[in-house]
């Protein structure tokens, strides 16, 4: 039996188990402080970020990593911090049994503002 779509991030993050949910919350949060004016919504079944009526980031969860797919010019900026990661056009895989690239402070999924 398939399930519904998430209606929204909270209910997309919520159906994976903790340790991927815990990996998806960072990916959320880091996305916010970068881009605190973006709007939250789910587009092509993934949790994806709007600015001016245009998707900048999605990130989505699967069996063995998380993928996030930003713009060319984002995978671009950060090519060499990426060069350690599966990547395709556009997309950047960071498997579940390693911590995300994050700094410090970050680890746990909060952000300070």
């Amino acid at each position: 039996m398939k399930t519904a779509p998430a209606k929204n991030i909270d209910e997309y993050i919520s159906s994976f188990p903790a340790s991927t949910s815990k990996l998806l919350k960072q990916v959320r949060m880091i996305v916010r402080k970068a881009a605190p004016k973006a709007e939250e919504t789910i587009s092509y079944g993934m949790p994806a970020f709007k600015y001016k009526g245009r998707v900048i980031i999605y990130f989505a969860g699967y069996k063995n990593h998380i993928g996030v797919y930003a713009t060319p010019s984002a995978h671009e900026a950060f090519k060499k911090e990426l060069s350690v990661y599966k990547q395709g056009k556009g997309s950047v895989q960071f498997p579940l049994v390693e911590p995300l690239p994050l700094d410090p402070d970050q680890q746990d999924g909060k952000v300070s503002c």
